[in-house]
């Protein structure tokens, strides 16, 4: 057992030997420094992809890795400073089989992403919000709670009363933030605001469904097209209608991933997205052009993937990392998504875009 100890710390020892240098020279080369803290968190991120690596028989030297994919998500830790570590952990892992081009030809190979957790968001604005001192405990206000606004007068402010009883569900959010000025400001998101996701969601989830007018999205005519549309709003608008009323409505629950519907993580998923939506709208400010890119990056997937295809074609170096493990060939994984997409297309289109999303803890992700 201690020898078996001994070769898995070699073995990240030497991985993180191959990356660190590379990460710490392109923060210096964009003007940032990488501190303690940095390497800390770049550290916890190697343990965790390692983890998932693990878990699918997946090894650092498989050359299906895509190894400058790694190099970027490390340097997005690093730069953001978010720790896997953390309880509860600010960021997680998830591997993907993407199609790339290699020589001109169409190559699958495995890819690392990220997300970030609540806590990670939480993280990034102490960190990086605008004026902003310190981040206190948010304030989970339930219905049976007695809770009274903020009031204000000019630019007086009365603050608000929250009086816990620990009753009923969880209706709002509050952050209390202490500026650099020393004034604390309120921040408050209400539980029916998050309808608002839950039709994102939504959305997205139908983004491939034809609902039986055609074989798939691509091969519908315009008459088809605009039918389906048609379709695709009479839902959105039921859900609006409902509002998270619609997560127990038995014709809409085939368009909501099981994170959002599933008694046990329903409520979760609730509170996670009242504080996502304070966080976020909070201003930052990276003082760093490449922070703010990176950050840009990893809370928009649809803005990264976009930039990953255009950058399909880039000269990357493969990096080749002897761990003292054998090669091994790694077996077909499963789509294990802590937030999934549904995704309802012809069985030919789903082997044609089947990507795989495991969780380092295999436990629920976010719902970015």
């Amino acid at each position: 057992m201690a020898e078996q100890q001994n070769q898995y710390s070699t073995a990240l020892t030497k991985i993180s030997n191959t990356f660190f240098p590379m990460i710490e020279t392109q923060l210096t080369g964009n003007g940032l420094n990488m501190d303690q803290y940095s390497k800390q968190c770049v550290m916890s991120a190697i343990s965790s992809i390692n983890s998932v690596l693990d878990s699918k028989g997946v090894s650092w030297q498989d050359q299906q890795l895509d190894k400058s994919n790694v190099t970027q998500t490390l340097l997005t830790v690093a730069a953001l400073k978010l720790n896997s570590a953390a309880n509860p952990r600010e960021v997680y892992f998830q591997m993907r089989n993407s199609k790339k081009k290699v020589d001109g030809k169409d190559v699958w190979v495995k890819q690392i992403e990220m997300g970030i957790e609540g806590d990670g968001n939480d993280a990034i604005l102490s960190n990086f919000g605008r004026g902003v001192k310190e981040v206190h405990q948010y304030w989970l206000v339930r219905s049976e709670d007695k809770f009274e606004y903020p009031t204000y007068r000019g630019i007086e402010m009365e603050p608000p009363m929250w009086q816990p009883t620990g009753r009923g569900e969880v209706v709002r959010v509050v952050y209390p933030i202490t500026k650099d000025s020393g004034q604390v400001e309120y921040y408050i998101a209400e539980r029916e605001d998050v309808v608002k996701n839950l039709i994102a969601h939504i959305n997205n989830n139908l983004m491939n469904e034809t609902f039986g007018i055609a074989k798939s999205r691509f091969d519908a005519t315009a008459a088809q097209k605009k039918q389906i549309d048609s379709k695709k709003q009479e839902i959105l608008k039921r859900v609006k209608e409902l509002g998270l009323k619609a997560l127990d409505d038995e014709e809409l629950q085939q368009y909501i991933s099981p994170a959002w519907k599933d008694p046990q993580s329903r409520e979760s998923m609730i509170i996670r997205k009242m504080r996502n939506n304070i966080v976020k709208k909070i201003p930052k400010n990276f003082g760093n052009a490449f922070v703010e890119m990176t950050y840009s990056e990893a809370e928009d997937e649809s803005y990264s993937r976009i930039r990953k295809e255009v950058n399909e074609n880039a000269n990357q170096e493969m990096l080749d990392i002897d761990t003292g493990s054998p090669n091994e060939e790694s077996p077909e994984t499963e789509i294990i998504d802590p937030e999934p997409t549904i995704n309802k297309q012809p069985e030919e289109t789903l082997k044609k875009n089947e990507q795989v999303i495991i969780d380092a803890a295999g436990t629920e992700g976010p719902g970015f």
